[in-house]
């Protein structure tokens, strides 16, 4: 194979019709001088070697991938899954042969369907729930559940299977009472056994907690059940103050007794007391009439005037009477 110029005829063509050009322009002393020969094979090579290289940067840089704090990156090589990535940072992929998909690592929110359930005492309700879950596992997840709304799907159906067991063994008022301790316990008993079923099945996935947004009656149970709680609820109260009457009486009957007891007693005590002071009262007077007899009749007699003479009192009485004798100051 010959190392000639193959443009080397082109250029010297090229020459002579610039040279033709110029004499034509009547410039005979301007004579173009032959340029250095173009070497047109190196410029095409050195161009393809850019194209090329230009080519493979960016096939590089377009299976560059970078891995978020909170993703998942699963790499598949035709359909099936080679590894997946869950620590942040630089990765690579095979050009035209793998691909990668992104998952997330947080916690998300799910809105269970409402569905209708009958509790124990045979009331329906309905009932709306929520989950928060997560992926544990991005390789069971697309291995078992393909993607998240199939995840998501499982898990409605296990929430629900669920709900409607438990529901069944309570009544309506343990349900709707917030106060009643059976409701937190529910939501932790779903939680627990939707998650014992989503090991069991290798979803890859977990519930963090499933809790209960809204509680409704049916619209056909809603006036009747309404009315017959409000029934109950009277019956209870009229229970209460039936109860509070009877206490009451019997308090009142109790404080009655109490009270005429104490009032015998103190009575009884006082009759005692009087008594007691009565014969105390006469000793003293015996004791002190013994003494002196005539001052003893002195003053039974003062004591007489003293009960029948008033101040308009006229008394006729003989001149040797005991008054007569006093009034008129003559004592024997």
């Amino acid at each position: 194979m010959s190392n000639e110029n193959p443009f080397k005829g082109i250029e010297e063509k090229f020459m002579e019709r610039q040279r033709a050009k110029q004499n034509k322009a009547g410039d005979p002393q301007k004579v173009i001088t032959p340029k250095r020969p173009f070497n047109m094979r190196k410029t095409v090579k050195t161009a393809i070697t850019l194209t090329v290289l230009f080519a493979l940067a960016i096939i590089l840089l377009a299976n560059v991938f970078i891995v978020k704090q909170d993703e998942y990156r699963v790499v598949r090589q035709f359909g099936e899954i080679t590894r997946t990535i869950d620590e942040p940072g630089l990765n690579m992929k095979i050009p035209f042969i793998q691909t990668v998909s992104t998952l997330p690592k947080n916690q998300m929110i799910y809105n269970v369907s409402e569905a209708e359930i009958t509790t124990k005492d045979k009331k329906r309700i309905i009932i709306d729930n929520y989950a928060v879950w997560k992926i544990t596992n991005a390789q069971k997840m697309i291995s078992n559940a393909r993607n998240i709304v199939n995840a998501e799907s499982r898990m409605e159906e296990f929430i629900y299977s669920v709900i409607r067991n438990e529901m069944g063994q309570l009544n309506y008022v343990d349900v709707v009472n917030d106060e009643n301790s059976e409701r937190g316990s529910l939501n932790d008993r779903v939680t627990a056994k939707v998650n014992q079923f989503l090991d069991e099945g290798n979803y890859g996935i977990e519930v963090i907690d499933v809790r209960m947004k809204r509680i409704d009656l049916p619209e056909e149970n809603e006036h009747s059940i309404y009315t017959r709680m409000i029934s109950e609820r009277e019956s209870t109260a009229q229970a209460y103050l039936s109860e509070g009457d009877a206490e009451k009486q019997r308090i009142e009957a109790e404080t009655d007794r109490e009270v005429q007891e104490l009032l015998a007693t103190a009575q009884k005590e006082g009759a005692i007391i009087h008594a007691e002071g009565e014969a105390e009262a006469a000793k003293i007077y015996n004791d002190a009439f013994s003494k002196d007899p005539e001052f003893y009749n002195l003053y039974r007699t003062l004591q007489s005037y003293s009960r029948t003479i008033g101040n308009d009192t006229m008394i006729i009485m003989p001149a040797d009477s005991p008054y007569a004798k006093i009034l008129t100051g003559y004592l024997e």
